[in-house]
């Protein structure tokens, strides 16, 4: 029989953005982890600790299996699937191949793909433009901005700053399938941090806000809302939980 901590205890999968890695979630996991919940916070291939398994071979599905991966091998049902930023390609990725094992999915100030978009496509001026010198140069990943790019609080810009790692060049190539998995989540919020400037990221939002299946959130940070405001963003992930 279930204890009702039990019942209440959540799962959380959290997938970090471009330059990012598994570390970047800390904060926001040790709250949740405090509260009873279970945590994984994934590092994707080529970044973070992983950064020595850099290749040209890494595609956008290379990222979605890394999701994938951690749900089946882990065997884990009933998951809140947060993505930030780049990460919003790989969770919705995932969500279509794996949507009986997610409950909800939290998009936080994230990229929420089309079927046949590839990430050049609604990249940001400064990723696309970076993306198109390394493959002019026949480079297989290409340098990350520095923390201040991202609004980053003065406080942490130099622990972000020596974290961040190089992102591949060849997942941002690649055209995602999508079947409209992530519409069928009853389950969905939206995040945006507007001192980042991204146009994308507003037009998600807008689009969101007027979707009563959504849920919105705004907040008063930089664009690594897990690093300026882990307590506010345990609250939400809790709440789409």
């Amino acid at each position: 029989m279930n204890t009702a901590s039990e019942r209440t205890r959540k799962t959380f999968v959290l997938v970090h953005g471009a330059w990012h890695g598994g570390w970047c979630w800390r904060r926001v996991a040790d709250l949740l982890e405090a509260r009873g919940h279970k945590v994984f916070a994934p590092t994707l291939t080529g970044l973070g600790e992983r950064s020595h398994l850099m290749s040209g071979a890494i595609n956008l599905d290379t990222h979605i299996a890394d999701v994938v991966n951690v749900l089946e091998w882990e065997d884990l049902t009933q998951v809140v699937l947060a993505g930030h930023s780049y990460g919003g390609w790989p969770i919705t990725g995932a969500i279509e191949q794996a949507f009986d094992r997610i409950a909800a999915a939290v998009y936080v100030d994230a990229f929420v793909p089309q079927n046949g978009q590839k990430p050049l496509d609604v990249a940001s001026e400064f990723a696309r433009k970076g993306t198109l010198e390394a493959i002019a140069k026949g480079e297989v990943s290409r340098a990350s901005p520095s923390a201040a790019t991202f609004h980053v609080n003065d406080q942490d810009q130099a622990w972000v700053n020596s974290k961040l790692t190089p992102q591949p060049v060849g997942v941002m190539l690649q055209p995602i399938k999508l079947t409209g998995a992530l519409e069928r989540l009853r389950r969905k919020a939206y995040i945006r941090a507007p001192k980042y400037p991204q146009p994308s990221f507003d037009s998600h939002y807008q689009a969101k806000k007027a979707d009563p299946t959504w849920r919105t959130y705004e907040v008063p940070c930089g664009h690594d809302v897990m690093v300026d405001m882990p307590d506010r963003l345990v609250e939400i992930l809790l709440e789409a939980a």
